[in-house]
């Protein structure tokens, strides 16, 4: 795209413009927004459309609005033109905001999907946490804690926004503030029957949570009536939330008083994806075995130099190859833990 066909799409794009022409201009711009290429073009030569882009979400035609916002979820989806849309669109963020946070506002899920875009990669999320303020976090707890706050939209993907949060060491502090009690807000809705989407979004941010030491005692384990988590991913990261509550002396002994060997030894006879057996058999090691030496305590402070890391790595990747096969040639070989 040249400047030249900038300005010409821009002349199509005011407020004045015919509503069918401004439409035709838009589809263009959307089509070219689906590409990873045109993304760049818009990014670089085009980005003299982004701002308009984002004026276009206040139109007076429905449709124009929409194709808007689908451009706009297009472009955030590409993490490497991330910090290009914030330098070229200053009121993105706030914008956005707002639009989540408007209970009455019917195009909020799209605001939605565009900021958990922008905060998948770590500099952009630290931009959106500046951009919420503490008021800010605050108020989209209290959004997730009010499934019908916008009777408009189902803001499924609110949860895998704050999931991207607390990536930062900012954002899992705020959650584990015992005098905001965010953690026991969370817990019900692991087992939201609802949206897969919004239970993969609240357990990825309590296992971020894991990460920190120092942590609440809701987080350490889940009621015993539940049934078992249907989807195998956040099986997963179920289990690899335990794991880092291991990471500690005091972690380790907690969880192994919830019987959690004999848990973990009914999903392993129970699972069938590949991955999260081996998550299971990575559990159970730590559960198992002595306690480390002293100095080694804390799993998560040691330094293992990088020639071993990569040896594990490569045993990792041979045990899932091992795995897969045992699995493809006989159940009878099954891991037995």
């Amino acid at each position: 795209m040249d400047p030249t066909m900038c300005q010409e799409l821009l002349t199509f794009l005011t407020p004045e413009t015919r509503a069918d022409l401004k439409s035709q201009a838009l589809e263009y711009i959307l089509g070219l927004s689906g590409t990873r290429e045109g993304r760049q073009t818009l990014c670089t030569a085009g980005s003299a459309l982004l701002p308009v882009l984002l004026d276009l979400t206040l139109d007076a035609s429905p449709a124009v609005i929409q194709d808007a916002y689908h451009v706009m979820v297009n472009l955030t989806s590409d993490s490497v033109i991330h910090q290009a849309l914030l330098q070229n669109i200053p009121t993105l963020l706030p914008t956005l905001l707002e639009r989540l946070r408007d209970p009455a506002c019917v195009y909020a899920d799209f605001a939605c999907t565009a900021l958990c875009n922008l905060s998948r990669e770590e500099d952009t999320c630290r931009s959106v946490l500046g951009a919420l303020h503490v008021e800010g976090m605050d108020h989209l707890l209290h959004m997730v804690s009010n499934p019908k706050y916008n009777p408009t939209a189902r803001l499924e993907y609110l949860s895998p926004l704050i999931c991207n949060l607390t990536q930062l060491p900012e954002g899992r502090t705020f959650i584990l503030d015992r005098t905001r009690c965010i953690v026991q807000r969370l817990l019900p809705y692991t087992h939201s029957v609802s949206s897969t989407v919004r239970r993969g979004g609240v357990v990825g941010t309590l296992r971020n949570c894991c990460f920190n030491h120092t942590l609440p005692p809701d987080l350490q384990y889940l009621p015993e009536d539940k049934q078992r988590e249907s989807d195998p991913d956040i099986r997963k990261m179920l289990i690899e939330s335990i794991q880092l509550l291991c990471a500690t002396p005091e972690g380790r002994r907690i969880v192994k008083q919830r019987g959690s060997y004999l848990i973990m030894r009914s999903l392993h006879s129970w699972e069938t994806e590949t991955d999260v057996r081996i998550a299971c058999e990575k559990l159970v090691q730590v559960l198992i075995s002595d306690e480390p030496a002293p100095g080694l305590e804390n799993l998560l402070e040691v330094n293992i130099p990088a020639e071993v890391e990569e040896k594990l790595k490569l045993l990792d990747e041979e045990d899932e190859k091992a795995q897969q096969h045992t699995e493809g040639t006989s159940k009878e070989n099954k891991v037995t833990i």
